[in-house]
Order: structure tokens, then sequence, then C-alpha cells
């Protein structure tokens, strides 16, 4: 059996632990404007890469990382049983975890627009926020907001011994982890919904299960024990109760269009944002407790609300084109401009809940060499974001072969379609494409 009688890390080791924890969780998935799709956006490589280490964190959440030791002392990762043995059945367990979070993936990449514009209607975005900030005060000790642990440990014995026990287990673990799953799992389910890769979105969450399955993999392998939960596990829960809060302001930016003014262009506003940030951790965002006395407490309120408006900022900051361009909204008023100057057109296809989207404008069409090839182009920009209210955005859809976002048509001055893009690409792909689309508009 596992013990977790083992003796709490030294405190600069836990020290150490809670920096790494930290600048994965929050300098990656903030950092980064929409820190999956930019992830998806250098590639499958980076994209499972990204999965695999969220579902690593997470396992070190209080909503896993205590029921590690019942889970591997109920399939026998440390009674004797042969080491083989032990790593198929912790295999059989993450299996288990990935089948259930892998059918969630596919799931909603066939829900695909609905959950998109489900992410658009302030019915259901107010309550998505509320919830992630319920989630975030519940990791900073105001209520417990996961599983009761006697229905934890039942839940954990699902299925008993052997193989199939182990299997079944498994599929029940991702219940135990759904509380603190919070931002990297959305992340991932909402450009699965965008893109409407079914596949892909079995295996993305697959991957993210197995980064969940690692201290079970390591446990049954190689006989690890783990460091007792203590004052360092505090210190988790307040990173995922920053991100937590982060990722509620996220969402109720979409329904709430002030909060997407916090931004700015310059170098200087990033460096301020990220200063604000760090002054909060520096005053105790992480490493101070709730539970301790009133001038602790309050210290920690001011570090946490710091910390959560310099990473809200520098978010927006990412999030917002270094470049200005101006996109006209229709086509009937893009593909009039384009006859009278004669001009190509770049028709973007985009949506506030798509996260591919976003990324695009960043990254891509704010590009330098990019931004010097459009200038050439009429730019139009459809917005779907609520297409459920606009019975004309379905039809143009339809005449223009747009069946998931993102998508890019690139048309001759006379409206006929000469190139496409269906997905998020690179910056030299997409400025191939214009040249491209450039020299097929001219033979027009």
């Amino acid at each position: 059996m596992v013990r977790g009688e083992q003796s709490s890390p030294a405190p600069h080791a836990t020290r150490a632990a809670l920096v790494l924890l930290a600048a994965a969780i929050l300098v990656p998935g903030t950092a980064h404007a929409e820190a999956f799709s930019d992830a998806a956006g250098r590639g499958a490589v980076s994209a499972f890469l990204f999965a695999f280490t969220a579902g690593f964190l997470t396992s070190l959440t209080p909503c896993v990382y205590p029921m590690i030791p019942i889970t591997i002392s109920v399939f026998g990762g440390r009674g004797g049983v042969p080491r083989a043995h032990a790593v198929a059945l912790a295999t059989l367990y993450v299996a288990g975890i990935a089948v259930m979070f892998g059918t969630l993936g596919t799931t909603f990449a066939l829900l695909g627009k609905a959950f998109g514009t489900f992410l658009a209607n302030p019915w259901v975005v107010v309550p998505l926020a509320l919830f992630f900030f319920a989630m975030a005060v519940s990791m900073f000790g105001a209520f417990d907001l996961a599983l009761p642990s006697g229905l934890q440990q039942r839940l954990a014995r699902v299925g008993g011994r052997g193989f199939l026990g182990a299997f079944l287990m498994g599929l029940v673990g991702g219940l135990i982890a759904a509380p603190c799953t919070g931002p990297p799992l959305a992340g991932i389910l909402a450009y699965v919904a965008t893109t409407r890769d079914a596949g892909r979105g079995f295996l993305l969450l697959a991957t993210y299960a197995a980064g969940i399955g690692v201290p079970f993999w390591a446990i049954a392998g190689f006989s690890l024990h783990l460091p007792r939960s203590g004052a360092w596990m505090e210190g988790v829960k307040s990173v995922f109760g920053i991100a937590l809060a982060v990722a509620g302001l996220y969402y109720l930016r979409v329904v709430f269009p002030p909060l997407a003014q916090v931004t700015g262009r310059s170098p200087a506003f990033l460096a301020a944002a990220i200063a604000v940030a760090g002054m909060g951790i520096l005053l105790g965002a992480v490493h101070l407790s709730f539970h301790a006395g009133s001038r602790t407490r309050l210290r920690k309120t001011l570090g946490v609300a710091l910390a959560v408006v310099g990473l809200f900022a520098t978010i927006n900051y990412f999030l917002t084109p270094k470049i200005q361009q101006t996109w006209l909204p229709s086509e009937a008023s893009g593909l009039a401009h384009a006859r009278v100057r004669g001009k190509p057109v770049v028709m973007d296809f985009t949506a506030d809940w798509c996260l591919p989207c976003r990324e695009f404008e960043v990254s891509v069409f704010a590009r330098p060499e990019v931004a010097a090839l459009l200038e050439d182009f009429v730019l139009v920009k459809i917005d779907l974001t609520r297409e459920d209210q606009d019975d004309a955005l379905p039809a143009l859809k339809d005449r223009y072969g747009v069946t998931t976002l993102p998508a890019v048509r690139f048309l001759a001055p006379g409206g006929q379609i000469v190139g496409r893009i269906d997905s998020l690409v690179q910056w030299r792909v997409f400025r191939d494409a214009l040249l491209g689309a450039q020299t097929a508009a001219e033979r027009r």
C-alpha cells in the first residue's frame, strides 16, 4: 500500500514544486491567448503535449491526489503483486479514465456548432462563469466542492480487483477528478467543439486522461512513495483557484464587452500586467492561507485579486491583434468594394466563442508579413456568434461551403471562390495561400 505517512518534503523543495506548478499552469495557460488553440496551431504534437501536461497537473489537485493511495491499494500496486501485473492493472485503470474522457470529447465534437452558440448565450455563459468562480472559492477553502470522501472511496473501489475491475474503476475515476478539471479541460472541449473532429476529440481527451494516470503508472511500476498531503497542497489549490477565477472572467468577456477592453497593444502594457500578477504572488496569493489570522487573510485576498487581474490583463493583451485592420461586416459590402476596386477578397468566418478563430486574428492576420499582403485584398468578416438569430447566415455558410470554424474563403473580384482554408494554420501557410489566391484571382 502507498504510504501516506511519509514525511513532508523539505520547505525549499515544497516551494520549488509550487513555483514549477505555478509556471506550468499560469504562464503557458494564461500568458498565451487561449493556450490550447495556440498549442494546436503549432501542430498536432504540441496540442497532444498540452493535453497530456494539463492532465498530469490535474492529477496533483486535491480532487485526485489524495485518492491515488486508495486506488493503488485496491488493485494491488503495492501489495506484493508482480510489477508487470501492477503496471497492467494501472494501464487498464487509466484506459477506463481515457474512455470516459474520450467519449466526452467525441460528444462535444459531434455537438459542434450547437456547443459554440451556447457559449455566446448569456444564459449559458453567466452560469458557467459563476460555476468557475464557485470552484475557485472552493479551492481557497470556503467550502468543499469535491465529492464526499466516503463516496469517493466507494467509487474508487468500483469493480473490485482484477483487470475488469481496474478498468471499471477508471471509468468512475473521471467523476472524482471532474471538480478540478477546470480551465484546461474547458479549453480543450471548446476547441474540439469548434473543429468538430470527433476522432481527434476522442484522442485529445484520452491523452488528457493519460496525463492524469502518470502517478498511477509511476507508483505501480517503480514502487514510488507519495509525499503526504499538507501545506504544499494548499499552495496547489491556490494556484488552481487563481486559474479558475481567470477562466471565469475569460468566459464573461464574451457577453460583457467592458472586460475585453482591459487590454493594450504595447509591450509596456504587458510588462505592467505581468508586474501586477507578480506582485500578487509575492504578496501571498499562493503561499499564504485563508485559514490563518485576519492580517494574513487580507494579504492573501489582495494577492489573489492582483494575480487574477494581472493574468486576465495578460490574456487580453495576447488576444488583441497588434496590427489594426479594417474589416467590412457583410458579404454585400465586401463584394461591392471588390468590384469597384478590382481587388480580390478575403472572407473570414468567425465567432466570439471560436478559439482557433481568435488565434487566427492574433497570430496570422496580424503577422506583419501577412498584414502587408492583406492590404491588396478587400477584407470581410462574417460573424457567426449568434448565427441562430439571423436566417441569412446559414444560407451564406451553405453558399461558401462552411461547415466548421475557422473558415477563410479567397474570392476573385467577381465573387468566385479561388481558395479556401478550413483550419488554424501557421502564418507562413496562410501567406502562401494568399499569394496563390492573388495569382488565381488575376487569371479570372
